[in-house]
């Protein structure tokens, strides 16, 4: 079983959503055929983009279309769970395309995962962060009322492969998440590494630890 990592730069949200999807059904067709196959981890950037899921609320998201066009903004409608939430420039957005059961893994246990890899590479940089409970995400003071998300978390899943995975605010403009209710919320913040450090972060060692401690939990 191989595990490849891939690092997609900063890339249109459309085309990695197409390409997404062509790794996922890939691995899909192979893996019903009995084919060799590799599990795939990819990492990349957006430019300023906002994901609404399958069960998010399209009130959740605050501007129309030409408001979109003058903050260079889009808005897509897709297939993952959760509501909605912005990617952009700063931001560490992680898809593991995955057959879980290589791992043994189930959906929940699966998320859990994400949420830990986040967990772990937060507390390398001092920032203590932590799960809320019914709210899939990385949270700080989670359980306060200055709970704020630093990472937002929505997974596709289907003949158990996944797709979509997470969004760490490494250096995000976090001005875009004034626009929307992020992930549903109206009472709770959104932060960035950055903003919690009170100084610039290394994008790429993020990146590295991020996918190293992924690897780590999933045993690959």
């Amino acid at each position: 079983m191989k595990t490849e990592l891939s690092d997609w730069g900063l890339i249109d949200y459309a085309e990695a959503w197409r390409c997404q999807t062509d790794c996922f059904d890939a691995l899909v067709e192979a893996k019903q055929a009995g084919r060799e196959y590799a599990n795939r981890i990819v990492v990349c950037q957006h430019p300023p983009v906002y994901t609404l899921g399958r069960s998010g609320k399209p009130s959740n998201m605050l501007l129309g279309e030409e408001q979109l066009k003058r903050i260079g903004a889009t808005l897509f409608h897709i297939d993952r769970g959760g509501d909605i939430t912005f990617h952009g420039p700063g931001q560490l957005v992680c898809y593991p395309i995955l057959n879980l059961e290589d791992f043994s893994l189930g959906l929940r246990d699966y998320i859990h995962v994400l949420e830990e890899a986040v967990i772990r590479t937060c507390a390398s940089y001092g920032i203590e962060a932590g799960r809320l409970e019914k709210a899939t995400g990385v949270w700080l003071e989670a359980h306060s009322p200055r709970a704020r998300k630093i990472c937002a978390i929505g997974v596709r899943s289907s003949h158990f492969v996944t797709m979509h995975g997470l969004a760490l605010n490494v250096q995000t403009d976090l001005r875009y998440f004034s626009y929307i209710h992020p992930c549903g919320f109206v009472d709770k913040g959104v932060t960035s590494m950055q903003k919690e450090l009170g100084r610039e972060v290394d994008f790429e060692e993020v990146k590295s630890r991020l996918c190293a401690e992924l690897l780590s939990l999933l045993g690959a």
